[in-house]
């Protein structure tokens, strides 16, 4: 099992893309929203891991130099997440080609996702730290 994650904050102004998981039993807060992104395979950095996940979620490739904010989070657990945030053009929101993996996603506003009792709770805060900086 990944002992590392990476999560990306899409955001087009005060919105976020948002994923609603699977309502399977076997998984982690199922059926909440969350951020798209995943665990790191052992071979992969973190930013590997995030396009990676992209792609196979939304169908999306996103440049690089288009990360604008970037930060580690370490648990107690030993667990490490890698928080990425960069903006998305209304033409990138129109080509998401949604994967396999949840039921749907969403452009939803930043201060929704946060305030949700139905969003993974250990990503409100990160997500609000990142628009409070804006």
């Amino acid at each position: 099992m990944s002992q590392s994650g990476s999560k990306i904050i899409l955001f087009h102004q005060t919105s976020l893309i948002s994923i609603l998981r699977d309502n399977v039993s076997f998984i982690k807060f199922p059926n909440f929203w969350d951020l798209p992104g995943g665990g790191i395979e052992e071979s992969e950095t973190p930013r590997d891991a995030l396009y990676r996940e992209l792609d196979e979620e939304l169908g999306l490739n996103i440049q690089p130099n288009s990360i604008v904010w970037e930060k580690e989070y370490s648990r107690a657990t030993s667990f490490v997440s890698y928080f990425f945030a960069a903006p998305i053009s209304l033409n990138q929101i129109e080509r998401i080609r949604f994967g396999d993996e949840g039921q749907r996603w969403e452009l939803m506003p930043a201060d929704h996702f946060c305030s949700r009792d139905d969003a993974v709770p250990h990503f409100q805060p990160r997500v609000a730290e990142f628009f409070d900086q804006l």
